[in-house]
C-alpha cells in the first residue's frame, strides 16, 4: 500500500488502532491514548503553564478526537490530527481565560516532528464551532452522568458552572488540596469511561 511509504511504522499502527476502535474495541481507544497521553499533556502544559488546566485540557483534547474519529482521514498521521484538536482547543481557553502565554503566530512541534500552525481565527465562533462546543458538552454529560455523587458534583462546578478551584472549595467548604485531588480522581474515572463503557458506580 501506498501507505506503508508516506508513514512510520508507529504512524501505520495508529491507524490499525483507529479502525479497532471504530469497530467497538474499547482496549484500541485506550492504548491511543496510553500512547499519547504524557507527550500531549506536555505540549499543552507549555501553553497554558499550569498543571490543573493542562490535565483538563488533556481530557477534553482526547474527548473531542474519540468523539470525531469517524470523521478522521489518514492523509496525515493520528499524532498530528490529535495535537492540532488540542492546540486549537487550548487557544480557545486561552482566548477565554486571557492567560499570557507564548505567542500565537508562533508554530508548535508535534512529537512526529511535524509543525502545527495556530491559526487565530475571529473571536466569535462561528456555526461550527458552536456546534462543536454543544457535542463537547453533551458528550462530558454522558460520562459525567456515570460518576459518584461526590465527584460529578466537582465536575459540575468545574466545568459546567466553570468555577476556579478556591471557589469549589469556599462553597463547598472543603481544603483547597481536597478538591484537587478529589477532581484529578474524577478526571482519572473519565479516562476510564472513555476507555470502555462499564458503569463504574
Amino acid at each position: 500500500m501506498e501507505l506503508d511509504k508516506d508513514f512510520s511504522e508507529k504512524a501505520l499502527y495508529d491507524f490499525k488502532l483507529i479502525e479497532e476502535a471504530l469497530k467497538g474495541n474499547q482496549s484500541a481507544y485506550a492504548e491511543l491514548m496510553q500512547r499519547y497521553n504524557r507527550s500531549l499533556y506536555h505540549t499543552i502544559l507549555k501553553m497554558v503553564r499550569n498543571v490543573d488546566d493542562a490535565e483538563d485540557l488533556t481530557m477534553e483534547a482526547f474527548a473531542k478526537a474519540f468523539k470525531n474519529l469517524k470523521k478522521f482521514k489518514k492523509d496525515y498521521t493520528f499524532s498530528t490530527w490529535l495535537f492540532r484538536i488540542a492546540t486549537n482547543n487550548c487557544i480557545d481557553f486561552i482566548r477565554k481565560k486571557k492567560l499570557q502565554t507564548y505567542s500565537l503566530d508562533s508554530f508548535y512541534t508535534d512529537e512526529s516532528g511535524e509543525d502545527i500552525s495556530l491559526d487565530v481565527q475571529d473571536y466569535q465562533l462561528n456555526p461550527q464551532e458552536e456546534a462543536i462546543k454543544a457535542q463537547k458538552a453533551e458528550l462530558m454529560k454522558e460520562f459525567v452522568a456515570k460518576l459518584p455523587p461526590k465527584y460529578r458534583k466537582l465536575v459540575t462546578m468545574r466545568y459546567f458552572e466553570e468555577l476556579a478551584y478556591q471557589e469549589i472549595a469556599d462553597e463547598l467548604d472543603l481544603p483547597l488540596g481536597t478538591v484537587k485531588a478529589q477532581l484529578h480522581r474524577a478526571r482519572e474515572l473519565l479516562y476510564d469511561f472513555v476507555k470502555d463503557k462499564k458503569d463504574h458506580i
